[in-house]
């Protein structure tokens, strides 16, 4: 399957990274509700998941301050994280020599806090020739206006924002790619509220799939 549109993030390019989703450093977000962030962060893994982009975790100060990342996203993940103690995830050797083996030069981002380990990552990744997409709504930082600071900073820098449906969306793009149309709409109908009641209620409604059973519906197209 071939991804023509450069100025759009194709699966074969991107690299995601997840970056201090643990217990202490959500109990300091303010600028979004958490569990809308925990929904949105999962939602973004299995994205990447279903696309095969190759993920990178990493926490910070785990044992000492932090705590264990979410179980929810290490379920999808199923990896260990890269553990730090610095807040630029940039000063990292392991990480940056992870990055640099995958030969992914398009980054998604996403992290906690915006304007501390997003920030700083994102800067020392442009500034190291890299293009950096921030997804906005699987961060989130101590107020509103921190958080919205730190993004017109990394903005201002070069980065692109996305949302974590905008990522979705744009790594289908066509609903012909099959391959992975049915994961797609379990993302949706899982993690992005009335989206997702729209695709049962075309499941149900339209194309009469049953209303218990299983999911997705697979659609019988007419000559």
């Amino acid at each position: 399957m071939t991804y023509p549109a450069k100025a759009l993030i194709n699966p074969d390019e991107c690299l995601l990274i997840l970056v201090d989703h643990q217990p202490q450093m959500s109990f300091g977000v303010t600028s979004i509700d958490r569990q809308t962030l925990k929904n949105n962060v999962v939602a973004l893994a299995k994205t990447a998941k279903t696309f095969d982009i190759p993920i990178i975790l990493t926490a910070v100060e785990t044992e000492s301050f932090s705590g264990y990342i979410w179980p929810e996203l290490l379920d999808v993940v199923r990896q260990d994280p890269i553990e730090r103690t610095s807040m630029n995830s940039w000063d990292s050797q392991t990480l940056v020599a992870a990055v640099k083996a995958s030969g992914r030069k398009k980054l998604i981002i996403a992290a906690l806090w915006t304007e501390a380990c997003l920030l700083f990552l994102t800067l020392s990744a442009i500034e190291d020739g890299y293009d950096v997409y921030i997804v906005t709504d699987a961060s989130g930082g101590t107020s509103s206006e921190s958080h919205d600071a730190a993004v017109r900073r990394m903005e201002a820098a070069g980065a692109h924002s996305m949302t974590s449906l905008t990522v979705l969306l744009e790594l289908q793009r066509d609903w012909a790619r099959r391959g992975t149309y049915d994961q797609v709409m379990t993302i949706v109908r899982e993690h992005f509220g009335a989206y997702g009641m729209g695709v049962d209620y075309a499941y149900t409604h339209v194309h009469k799939a049953p209303q218990r059973g299983t999911y997705p519906h697979k659609v019988i197209e007419t000559p």
